[in-house]
């Protein structure tokens, strides 16, 4: 996904080819650094205040690469599920910070509006395509605060969203029709295709504006594009219901945006629980907020943390024949241990023990203990029955997964990495050894003390009337 090229231009090499990419061409050393230095200045920026989306997005692009083999950026999104950010050095030089920015977000907002609306039929009209250009530049210019289009060499850069809205004013105006004001024609991205289409002569020029969505073009495989910016968008929208009010305005200006006219759009808005952050609950849904942020959770406590060396000896050998050194690991690669421990002092819903026991048996690695408890604890393994109903103590749980008291006339003896609750929270707090390996689901109407006791620990609030 190449920025404000005009026209279908081949690739001097193949665009996924990064030594290739490397290789051609290479601009100034001094050219090159500097152009490195705005673009990593650029993705602060947009982690810190501008957009959390594109923060996650680049961040998903683990390779880079400063080329002249594109004129000026793009986006390469191969078939292999990988994407690189390749980046002419001599243009972000030219552009400065704000420039750089501008083409950024452009290019991360293009990815999002390729998952968003992946109609075929959409991606072949023209005029859609100039709407997408027409309606990401107006975004763009909003929310990084521009009067205007980056200059390049005095002169702009892109598709101005005002010049078009001025064209596209006079030719309706000319055959009796009555346009929108700007504001209003720029509304939403349905909205600018919608507006355009009602010209007599939309002024879409004979060759594509950009090369987004043409075959043989940058590389932009569907299937990647889908998954790297779900990605993107579901840890920001987990930012969101962290608190980062950057992340919140972006995504429901995002969701307002792309939802009307796209029953893709909407459905996927749907799937990622999004709703969440107007005050709406999906409880049609199969997948919920807490269980998105139980995952998320999940997947920090349980990374794997042994040791990455170099192998000198192999990497030399590597080297000598052209190809990329390996990391590997030291040491043997251990299960991880979780918990997982459910309240049956009351009533706990099964179809959220049926989703948690679906998910321990996807996670790679792990080594799960099931228990249930009240007053005491009850190992079982998935499919048995559990029985309780008598009062609850938390500190059963601890004393147990901490080995300092046996059940059956055992100890637990390994060291959990996490501990899963899942509870109505009443009962006496407690404070365990290790409370950043605590994670505590509460039931619908239960206490949540655990977020805040001292120490915090990880707690979220299930859904249990959810289907």
């Amino acid at each position: 996904m190449a920025y404000g090229e005009r026209g279908r231009r081949t690739p001097v090499v193949d665009l996924a080819d990064r030594r290739a990419l490397e290789r051609y061409r290479p601009a100034d050393p001094a050219t090159v650094a500097e152009a490195r230095r705005l673009k990593e200045a650029a993705l602060l920026d947009f982690g810190l205040t501008e957009s959390a989306v594109a923060s996650w997005l680049y961040a998903k692009c683990h390779h880079q690469i400063p080329t002249t083999a594109v004129d000026t950026a793009a986006v390469v999104a191969s078939g292999d599920g990988s994407c690189l950010l390749l980046f002419n050095p001599d243009f972000f030089v030219g552009l400065g910070l704000d420039g750089v920015k501008f083409v950024l977000f452009h290019e991360a907002r293009h990815l999002v509006q390729r998952h968003l609306f992946a109609d075929p039929e959409l991606r072949e009209d023209p005029v859609f395509e100039l709407a997408a250009e027409v309606s990401i530049n107006h975004v763009a210019l909003v929310r990084l605060g521009r009067p205007g289009l980056p200059l390049l060499d005095g002169r702009p850069t892109g598709i101005d969203p005002r010049k078009i809205h001025g064209l596209y004013r006079d030719d309706l105006t000319a055959h009796g029709l009555e346009p929108v004001p700007y504001e209003e024609f720029v509304a939403t991205d349905m909205k600018v295709y919608g507006e355009l289409k009602r010209m007599a002569h939309p002024p879409v020029p004979e060759r594509s504006l950009c090369v987004h969505l043409l075959d043989g073009g940058v590389p932009a495989d569907q299937e990647t594009v889908d998954a790297v910016v779900s990605s993107a968008l579901l840890n920001s929208l987990l930012a969101a219901r962290r608190g980062h009010a950057g992340a919140e305005r972006e995504l429901l200006d995002l969701m307002g945006r792309t939802e009307d006219g796209s029953a893709r759009a909407a459905r996927i808005w749907g799937n990622l629980g999004a709703g969440v952050l107007r005050g709406e609950t999906a409880r049609t849904r199969a997948v919920h907020w807490w269980q998105r942020w139980l995952v998320d959770v999940l997947g920090s406590k349980l990374r794997d943390g042994e040791r990455l060396v170099y192998p000198k000896k192999r990497g030399a050998l590597l080297a000598a024949l052209g190809q990329d050194p390996m990391l590997s690991r030291r040491g043997p690669v251990r299960d991880k241990v979780l918990v997982i421990a459910y309240d049956t002092s009351g009533s706990m819903p099964q179809h959220v023990i049926t989703w948690l026991t679906e998910l321990v048996g996807r996670i790679d690695g792990v080594e799960a203990h099931w228990l249930s408890f009240d007053a005491v604890v009850m190992p079982f393994t998935p499919g048995e029955r559990v029985y309780g109903g008598g009062g609850t103590s938390f500190q059963v749980v601890a004393d147990y997964v901490e080995g300092r008291a046996e059940v059956n006339g055992r100890r637990f003896d390994v060291t959990p990495d996490a501990v899963v609750m899942l509870t109505d929270g009443y009962a006496p707090p407690i404070a365990p050894a290790e409370p950043d390996k605590w994670i505590w689901l509460i039931t619908e109407g239960g206490s949540e003390w655990p977020e805040t006791h001292t120490p915090a620990m990880d707690c979220h609030r299930v859904t249990t009337g959810s289907r």
